[in-house]
């Protein structure tokens, strides 16, 4: 989005916009900017969330397994039982299965096909600054 439409979402001038812009890179608040993708139009018809419990002695393996499948976009480390929950996406079941079948040496898995989105990702609510 130019920052000339920014500015006119918020009410702001462009030059003040994109100095705000540039102090919340440079406070680290903004990280970057991204492309968000339809991994539907891609080709990948199927999205998936996968709980994913290492066998005793194996996370450090799983994990490297999941950063080396591609079909894993994001993945993060939680509390619990099983502590890695991943997205996943692919073409078809059978390729789920390939992926799947990757880990089962190393771990026990759970999948739970996505059927749709409620809530895309967004910024959480954002606090006030006092400046």
């Amino acid at each position: 989005m130019p920052m000339s439409e920014l500015a006119k979402q918020v009410g702001m001038s462009a030059p003040s916009v994109s100095e705000r812009v540039r102090k919340l890179e440079k406070e680290g608040i903004i990280r970057g900017f991204t492309i968000d993708a339809d991994t539907r139009a891609l080709g990948y018809q199927i999205r998936a969330m996968v709980r994913i419990r290492p066998l005793p002695g194996k996370l450090h393996i799983v994990e490297r397994l999941i950063q080396e499948r591609p079909e894993f976009i994001e993945c993060d480390k939680i509390t619990g039982d099983d502590p890695f929950l991943a997205r996943l996406v692919v073409q078809s079941i059978e390729d789920m299965d390939v992926v799947l079948e990757a880990l089962a040496e190393y771990a026990v898995t759970s999948t739970a096909v996505i059927k749709g989105t409620s809530v895309k990702r967004r910024l959480p609510p954002l606090p006030l600054r006092r400046d």
